[in-house]
C-alpha cells in the first residue's frame, strides 16, 4: 500500500497518535467499553510459527497519556510510585484497544480467534497479541492487571525498563507493531518493518472461511482516481493474497466521510492529514511513515 494507498481492516475507537509500523491515533474521547471480566481465564498460548503476531506498546493499547506527562515531569522514580500506588485501579482504553477486543463489534481481534477455533479447534493460524514496553517490572503490574480487568487476550508481556522494545521484535516474529512513539516506530522500521507481510497473513486467515461468513473484513479507501494508480493497488493486495471486499477511489476528495460510514476497528495511512480525517470522524487509525 503504497503512496495514499489505504488498507482498512474492520474491527472500531478511541485518544492519541499511533505510529508504527503503523503509528495509532486515537479518537478524541473513548466511550466507556467493558466492565471487569471477573471471570478471566487463561489465555491460549499460540504457535509463535504459525500465530499472526501483533505488538503494541503499552501506550497504545491503554490511554497513558497522563502517567507519560508525569513521568516527563518528574522523572521515572515518581512514575513508578504511581503505577505501583495504583496497580489495581485499571487504564482506560487506548487507540489499538478495540483493535484486539471491541465492546460494540463483533469483528476484533479476539473474535476473529474464536470464530477460527469454533471451526477448527485444531486451528494454528490465529493472532496472537505481546505487548512491548519500556515500563519497568515493577510499573508494568498495573499493566497486566489492566489486561486481566478487561479480559483482553494477550499471550505475553515483555518489559525492558529503558531498553529500546523493537529489538525483541524479530525474536518474536512480529508482523505488525503499533506503537504511541514515533521513536519506537522508526527504530521498528530501520529493523524492518513492512505491512506486506501483515496483509498476506491476513489474506491467509481471510481464506479459511467463506466470503458470507468471513469475520474479517477489508476495504481499500485510496486518494487515487479508479482510471489509473488505484487499479494498482488492487492488483498489487490480490498479489499478495489479500482480498478486498469494498474499494473506494476517492480521487482527492477526503476520506473521513467514508470511515466515518465504515467505521473500521483500524485504519493505515501514509498521510497524517488523512490520519487527522480519521481522528475527527472517531476511527482509531494508525500512520505508516514511509520513512523517518
Amino acid at each position: 500500500m503504497g503512496n495514499h494507498d489505504t488498507g482498512v481492516i474492520p474491527l472500531a475507537p478511541n485518544p492519541t497518535t499511533l505510529v508504527g509500523v503503523p503509528l495509532l491515533t486515537p479518537p478524541p474521547q473513548a466511550p466507556s467499553l467493558l466492565s471487569p471480566d471477573s471471570s478471566f481465564l487463561p489465555v491460549l498460548q499460540k504457535d509463535p510459527s504459525r500465530a499472526l503476531v501483533i505488538a503494541v506498546t503499552t501506550r497504545a493499547i491503554f490511554n497513558l497519556e497522563e502517567e507519560h506527562k508525569l513521568y516527563l515531569e518528574k522523572g521515572k522514580e515518581e512514575y513508578t510510585r504511581h503505577q505501583q500506588a495504583n496497580q489495581d485501579k485499571p487504564l482506560p482504553p487506548g487507540t489499538a484497544f478495540a483493535f484486539i477486543q471491541s465492546p460494540i463489534s463483533t469483528q476484533a481481534v479476539q473474535y476473529v480467534n474464536k470464530k477460527i477455533l469454533e471451526s477448527n479447534p485444531a486451528e494454528r493460524d490465529l493472532f496472537d497479541i505481546l505487548v512491548l514496553s519500556n515500563n519497568s517490572p515493577e510499573s508494568g503490574v498495573r499493566i497486566i492487571n489492566s489486561a486481566k480487568h478487561y479480559g483482553l487476550e494477550i499471550s505475553k508481556f515483555c518489559f525492558v525498563s529503558d531498553e529500546d522494545s523493537t529489538q525483541y521484535l524479530k525474536s518474536h516474529g512480529v508482523k505488525l507493531f503499533l506503537s504511541a512513539d514515533r521513536t519506537d516506530v522508526c527504530n521498528a522500521l530501520q529493523r524492518g518493518g513492512p505491512l506486506k507481510a501483515f496483509a498476506m497473513h491476513l489474506g491467509k486467515m481471510r481464506k479459511k472461511f467463506g466470503q458470507e461468513k468471513s469475520p474479517i473484513r477489508t476495504y481499500l479507501v485510496t486518494a487515487r482516481s479508479g482510471r489509473d494508480m488505484g487499479i494498482r493497488a488492487i492488483r498489487t493486495l490480490r498479489e499478495w493474497g489479500l482480498p478486498i471486499d469494498e474499494a473506494f477511489f476517492m480521487d482527492g476528495a477526503p476520506k473521513g466521510p467514508i470511515l466515518a460510514q465504515i467505521q473500521p476497528h483500524i485504519f493505515f495511512d501514509d498521510g497524517l492529514h488523512n490520519i487527522q480525517g480519521a481522528q475527527n470522524v472517531g476511527v482509531p487509525s494508525a500512520w505508516v511513515p514511509s520513512c523517518c
